[in-house]
């Protein structure tokens, strides 16, 4: 399991003193901020959330040290990170961090080879579990239901994968 664990992308600038869009990748959206200093992914930046607000999709923040539109648009696509041991203990059966998802096997109901996960997206409607081939292809981008991902097993790090055109 990785150490850090990525919780909010920087999006775009948010008018001219410095704030900027965040889309945070946590249960509650707020609580991105309870988490204290966040860094960039090399852990070479640190960013301290001053301001926060709700806004339509995403929250509005400003950044300790961001002063001005040009700073502010200089972060755009920054992902923000934390410390494992900063995040709560999962209590619920059937509930993952993200991070720890990335990198096991997808295999078909079968045990077929399918790749790797690479990456869990949510582009507004629900998650999207991302494989990269074992074929090499173009990697597969699927729906992250109960439907496609019957079942995790974070023992063996494999996840079964029921590919659409295998539902009933």
């Amino acid at each position: 399991m990785t150490e850090r664990v990525r919780v909010a992308r920087i999006g775009a600038a948010h008018g001219v003193r410095g704030e900027v869009k965040l889309w945070p990748f946590t249960q509650d959206p707020l609580g991105v901020a309870d988490y204290g200093p966040l860094e960039n992914e090399k852990g070479t930046q640190r960013f301290e959330i001053e301001t926060l607000r709700a806004a339509k999709d995403h929250l509005v923040v400003r950044l300790k040290g961001v002063a001005d539109r040009n700073a502010a648009e200089a972060l755009r696509n920054t992902d923000l990170f934390v410390s494992r041991d900063k995040l709560p203990l999962i209590q619920e059966e059937d509930t993952w961090y993200h991070a720890d998802l990335v990198g096991m096997a997808a295999v078909t109901p079968d045990g077929v080879p399918l790749g790797n996960v690479t990456a869990i997206h949510n582009f507004g409607a629900g998650d999207l579990i991302e494989i990269a081939t074992a074929a090499g292809g173009e990697p597969l981008l699927l729906p992250f239901t109960e439907l496609v991902a019957p079942n995790i097993d974070m023992a063996l790090r494999q996840i079964t994968i029921v590919l659409p055109n295998m539902i009933e």
